[in-house]
């Protein structure tokens, strides 16, 4: 007789499809982590809605906060002029301690003969009103558009002249540059981020007529890194090349004043946890505890401490989603060394951000 397709099958679509994995692992539960925690990328502003604020209940917040051993959330959402005020005063000022926030830059602003000289205005003017680091977007580099229509890219004079200035204040810059090797990929059945791309077409960059490619972008990143010496930065979402440490490496090895957070890559980390435990261990004092969750929930921060305290292997990094965001696949936590614990949950945020 031939053979007949399970008449379950006949009609489900790729798109549909949400494997669960059969094997029987170990989950190790960890409801607070080994030593207080500074979470040094989130957001908490109106910038990333509507125009509401990102937390309807700040002292729910700090609660929460406090049931799951957090004692500072790096709030990037300050933007600049009143925009700054209203986010240190709802956060820094109302809850001391609990809160730091960072401003931003309007680099649309360089397309203009004086530009250089507003934006380090509006950095004096955000370091007065209580801004404690600065917060580089993907868009310097990807979107923001000269005079001559031309893009402006990170290792841009202006932007180093700018981003020492920051430095000179004493203002930490916390740059996400790019964005997922994949999202510079043809979009074909090759792309380990399809479905991601799918579901938000404006996150691929991958026509060279209209953006340069990933390794420009990351060697502009580093670029500024060097070229701005006296300015700490940090590399956000591990260095903005998850997928990469080796180049990552480089440049912490080439940079002192180079720092990464962890934020939103749980999913590239966890698909290599033995590597990027020795580039933690290479360089302890150069890794942030991150998680760039918002809002967050008390379920995700004991999943980053599951992730960076056990040994346990192939758990969901989503466990919210019946498909995962990030890529099809689960991970395995980094099992670091104790004596790392502190340095990359919090003693170097406080150093690095003077907290």
């Amino acid at each position: 007789m031939p053979k007949q397709d399970h008449p379950s099958l006949a009609d489900l679509r790729l798109a549909d499809w949400a494997p669960r994995s059969q094997l029987r692992t170990r989950t190790t539960v960890v409801d607070r982590p080994a030593h207080p925690v500074i979470d040094v990328h989130n957001h908490l502003g109106r910038w990333l809605t509507d125009g509401d604020w990102m937390i309807d209940d700040v002292p729910a917040l700090v609660a929460l906060m406090d049931e799951c051993g957090v004692e500072t959330i790096v709030n990037l959402d300050g933007l600049w002029g009143e925009e700054v005020t209203a986010n240190v005063e709802r956060y820094d000022r109302a809850h001391p301690g609990r809160f730091a926030t960072f401003c931003q830059l309007e680099w649309d602003l360089l397309a203009a003969p004086d530009g250089v000289a507003r934006l380090i205005a509006s950095l004096d003017d955000s370091a007065a009103r209580g801004a404690r680091g600065v917060k580089v977007w993907k868009s310097l580099g990807l979107t923001v558009r000269d005079a001559d229509g031309t893009l402006i890219l990170p290792d841009d004079r202006r932007v180093i002249d700018v981003l020492a200035h920051a430095g000179s204040l004493g203002l930490p810059v916390l740059i996400h540059t790019a964005d997922p090797i994949a999202f510079f990929e043809p979009l074909d059945r090759h792309n380990e981020r399809i479905d991601e791309l799918g579901a938000m077409p404006e996150w691929w960059f991958g026509d060279s007529d209209r953006h340069p490619r990933f390794d420009r972008l990351l060697d502009a990143h580093a670029a500024l890194v060097l070229g701005a010496p006296g300015t700490r930065f940090i590399g956000a979402h591990a260095g903005c090349a998850a997928e990469d440490l080796d180049r990552v490496e480089r440049l912490l090895e080439a940079a002192p004043n180079y720092a990464i957070d962890t934020a939103g890559r749980m999913a590239e980390l966890g698909r290599q946890p033995r590597r990027f435990a020795r580039l933690v261990a290479a360089h302890p004092d150069r890794v942030l505890f991150g998680t760039d969750i918002y809002p967050v929930t008390a379920e995700q921060y004991r999943l980053h401490y599951r992730f960076f305290e056990t040994a346990d292997e192939g758990f969901g990094y989503a466990p919210e989603s019946d498909i995962p965001g990030q890529g099809r696949w689960d991970v395995a936590a980094l099992d670091l060394d104790p004596v790392l614990l502190e340095p990359v949950y919090r003693g170097n945020a406080r150093r690095l951000l003077a907290l």
